[in-house]
């Protein structure tokens, strides 16, 4: 590749807490504590596919920032500029329906993710990112929320920005997003969401229509995964659809952010990230979200946020269910 700088993520670690039904004994719930969050699972995944990762986050000193702490090293991320932080870690405990669908309650007043000051972000965020992806919880929890928002104005200057809005309507009102939804449009050249959180951004609106208007507010590639029907990209305003690859799912935690994981990895492979997504094709947008796609599906058939690595792509499934 002409261009190598890293991509950075900046979000939360999640301790994500499944229900482990095999070790559950009566008048008990044992979990299995794994870690996740949205964003630190695209780190995962983009390290594991090969892609130099940094990863920007508040961890605390708890047990739980541990395993994130173990997780990250073991996957490849560079986590140098991670805070350390006195606050708790934020938790999530999943309720998993028949199709391994999971929803999340969380645990997050005033824990560790969100409490990002100005000095912190400044010395977390350099300039030698090619990439600055962010979203979900990162962009509409505060403190931190409005300073993380002003950081990617800055980064646009030498990084191309891409933004997941992993809409979380138990924890935050969708009429949140769906307010700042137009300034993270007008900073971001990528925006990947799934058909849940299309449904809570802009009820009742046909995916050619929402990427129609997110375009106007100012975004390039908009990317909606549609599960096991695959995803839709539109490039201003060039649509593409893609299929996902079948898998037997054990669930879906996890699949969207590997998804997202994929389609940059591809994207830094072709060249095109560092500024504004110039010289990209329709033709590698396909191919990003073919393997984009793959990534996901791959993670749908292991339990957690256990996104694959580069080798497994290699014989990883051609035909997928779930929705990620």
């Amino acid at each position: 590749m002409a261009d190598q700088r890293p991509i950075a993520v900046l979000g939360e670690c999640v301790a994500d807490a499944i229900p482990d039904t095999a070790q559950t004994r009566p008048g008990e719930l044992a979990l299995r504590v794994l870690p996740g969050g949205g964003l630190a699972n695209t780190a995962v995944a983009l390290a594991r596919l090969g892609t130099d990762t940094q990863f920007l986050e508040r961890i605390s000193s708890d047990a739980f920032g541990a395993l994130f702490r173990a997780h990250l090293a073991s996957s490849g991320v560079d986590f140098s500029r991670v805070v350390a932080a006195r606050e708790a870690s934020t938790l999530a405990v999943a309720a998993l329906d028949e199709h391994g669908q999971a929803q999340f309650f969380f645990h997050a007043e005033a824990t560790a993710d969100w409490q990002w000051t100005d000095d912190e972000l400044a010395a977390a965020h350099g300039a030698d990112a090619a990439c600055l992806h962010t979203g979900s919880l990162a962009l509409v929890r505060g403190p931190g929320d409005e300073r993380v928002e002003e950081l990617l104005g800055r980064a646009r200057s030498g990084a191309t920005v891409s933004i997941d809005p992993n809409v979380r309507p138990l924890l935050v009102d969708p009429g949140v997003y769906r307010a700042r939804l137009g300034r993270w449009c007008a900073l971001a050249d990528s925006l990947r969401l799934s058909s849940d959180d299309l449904e809570l951004l802009a009820p009742g609106m046909a995916p050619e229509r929402a990427c129609d208007a997110w375009h106007l507010a100012g975004v390039r590639l908009v990317v909606i995964t549609l599960g096991g029907r695959g995803a839709m990209a539109s490039l201003d305003g060039t649509r593409v659809f893609v299929q996902a690859p079948r898998v037997e799912v054990v669930d879906t935690i996890g699949a969207g952010d590997s998804f997202t994981a994929g389609l940059l990895h591809r994207l830094s492979v072709a060249d095109r990230l560092g500024g504004r997504l110039d010289g990209l094709t329709v033709d590698e947008v396909t191919a990003a979200c073919h393997y984009a796609a793959r990534v996901a599906a791959l993670t749908c058939s292991v339990a957690g946020p256990n996104p694959p690595w580069s080798r497994q792509l290699e014989s990883g499934p051609t035909t997928a269910t779930g929705r990620y």
